[in-house]
């Protein structure tokens, strides 16, 4: 079973029965063994349709952080009204496994391609944060990929001290 097959079966599972899979034994070893961030995406005909995920492990393995967050993009994704059973056949996903995030200290150090950024502010008894994932159509620059991060996290550059890290991902389709 791949990581896309597993995140659809969670949500198919969920949707149907309102429970929560175990993780299944047919995985690779990797995924069961390591921990690691995961975003689950899911589209609809090449359209975003709900994205979700830690940055850092919050689970005991790659697969069942897959799990959780597949639940969560299908349901929980502010943006889209949830996933409902009949939606499924028309849906892909996608999982992201991150690397451990980096701390930036040059902008020279991003590309927009190859890298995913997490930006939060430093200053401040409230801390914002965003995050954006590499390679995403449309953002061809480091200075879009920056501004973008910002506008999600309500982040000002300007007035706020911030920090920059950067990750890449193991991307399963």
């Amino acid at each position: 079973m791949t990581l896309p097959e597993l995140s659809k079966e969670a949500v198919r599972i969920y949707l149907k029965e309102k429970r929560v899979i175990p993780v299944p034994e047919n995985l690779p070893l990797e995924f069961l063994k390591r921990r690691a961030g995961v975003f689950v995406t899911i589209e609809e005909q090449g359209d975003l349709r709900g994205c979700i995920g830690t940055y850092l492990p919050t689970r005991e393995n790659i697969a069942q952080e897959t799990i959780s967050n597949a639940i969560a993009a299908a349901l929980e994704d502010y943006r889209f009204n949830p996933v409902e059973l009949k939606d499924l056949a028309n849906l892909s996903f996608g999982v992201s496994v991150l690397s451990k995030p980096q701390p930036v200290e040059n902008i020279k150090e991003l590309d927009p391609k190859k890298y995913g950024i997490i930006i939060k502010t430093t200053d401040g008894s409230y801390q914002k944060s965003a995050l954006l994932l590499p390679d995403i159509d449309g953002v061809e620059t480091t200075d879009q990929q920056i501004s973008i991060v910002c506008r999600k996290g309500g982040i000002d550059p300007k007035k706020e001290k911030t920090i920059i890290s950067r990750f890449v991902i193991e991307k399963y389709t």
